[in-house]
C-alpha cells in the first residue's frame, strides 16, 4: 500500500525541480503560516492549510478532536484546487522535519490510494542547505479536475476501539507526544493533561537524528519492531494530540519498511474530552 521510499532527500528534489509531474506542497502551519509562506518558501511550492484543507474542524472538539479528517468530497476539492491528479508526483514539506503537517498530508494522500507522494527529509531547512531556490509571494496552481476518491484506505481506529483495546496486552497504543505531555506534567493545548491508560510513549522526536533528519530505515525498523513485539499492524494504534503529529510516526514506520499501523485521528484532544 505504501511506496517503497516515502522520504525524498533534498538533493533528489533538486533533480526533480523541472519535472512536469511534480507538485510541491508547503504544509508548514501554525501562527501566521500563510504570511510566513509568502515571505519564504521553496520555489514553485503551493501552500496547504492544515485547519482549512487537511481537516474539517468542528465547534465541538469532543467529536473527532481538534483536527478531524475532511470529508472525501472536501479533500477531493482541495486536491483539484492544488492541481493534484492521480498522475502527480507530490512532494510535501514543512519546517518541523515533517511533524508540522507534511506527514499528515502524506498519510491522507496515501490513504486515498495515491502512492506517488513523498515527504522531504529535513524539510525546508534541508532544501535551503542543498541550494534549492527560494521564492516569495503566492504561487498559482494549475487547477485539475476533482480527484476521484472512493474511501480512506489506510486503517484507522475510533475512540470506542481505543477504549476497548488500550489495556489489552495483545494490542499496543502509542502516544507520540513529548514525554512531559504524556506524563501530564504540561499541557499547552488541550484542557486536561495526561495520557490514555495503557498507552506507551514513543515521542515522534525519536524518529529523528541530531540534524533533524529521519534515522536510517534500519534504525527505525529496530526501534519499532522492538516496540511492536511481534504484534501485527492491525493491533497497533498510533495517536498524538489531534491526529497530525502521529502521522510522523506512521511515516517513520513506512520508512522502516513495516506495515502502517492504525491512526487514531481524534487522539488526546478527543479522548480527554470524553474519558477523563
Amino acid at each position: 500500500m505504501h511506496p517503497k521510499r516515502p522520504l525524498i532527500q533534498a538533493n533528489e528534489l533538486l533533480q526533480l525541480a523541472n519535472s512536469p509531474d511534480l507538485v510541491l506542497i508547503d504544509a508548514t502551519n501554525g501562527k501566521n503560516a500563510r504570511e510566513n509562506y509568502t515571505q519564504k518558501h521553496l520555489a514553485g511550492a503551493l501552500f496547504v492549510d492544515l485547519d482549512r484543507q487537511l481537516a474539517d474542524i468542528k465547534a465541538d472538539v469532543s467529536q473527532g478532536g481538534r483536527h478531524p479528517l475532511p470529508t472525501l468530497t472536501q479533500f477531493s476539492e482541495t486536491l483539484g484546487k492544488l492541481g493534484i491528479s492521480p498522475q502527480s508526483h507530490v512532494v510535501v514539506y514543512d519546517d518541523k522535519s515533517g511533524a508540522n503537517a507534511a506527514a499528515r498530508f502524506w498519510w491522507m494522500l496515501l490513504a486515498i490510494g495515491h502512492s506517488r507522494v513523498q515527504v522531504l527529509d529535513g524539510g525546508i531547512q534541508a532544501a535551503e542547505r542543498a541550494g534549492f531556490p527560494m521564492s516569495t509571494g503566492l504561487e498559482h496552481p494549475k487547477e485539475s479536475l476533482l480527484y476521484p476518491i472512493n474511501a480512506w484506505q489506510l486503517p484507522q481506529a475510533d475512540i470506542a476501539e481505543v477504549e476497548q483495546v488500550a489495556q489489552n496486552p495483545d494490542y499496543l497504543v502509542i502516544d507520540v507526544r513529548d514525554h512531559d505531555r504524556y506524563l501530564g506534567l504540561v499541557e499547552p493545548i488541550d484542557l486536561i493533561a495526561g495520557h490514555i491508560p495503557g498507552a506507551i510513549n514513543i515521542p515522534f522526536s525519536e524518529n529523528l537524528d541530531a540534524d533533524g533528519l529521519f534515522k536510517s530505515p534500519a534504525e527505525l525498523k529496530a526501534m519499532y519492531q522492538k516496540a511492536f513485539a511481534e504484534r501485527p499492524a492491525d493491533q497497533v494504534i498510533v495517536h498524538c494530540g489531534s491526529g497530525v503529529t502521529a502521522c510522523h510516526t506512521l511515516l517513520a514506520v513506512a520508512q522502516a519498511g513495516l506495515e502502517i499501523p492504525k491512526l487514531y485521528v481524534g487522539s488526546w484532544s478527543e479522548w480527554s474530552r470524553n474519558k477523563c
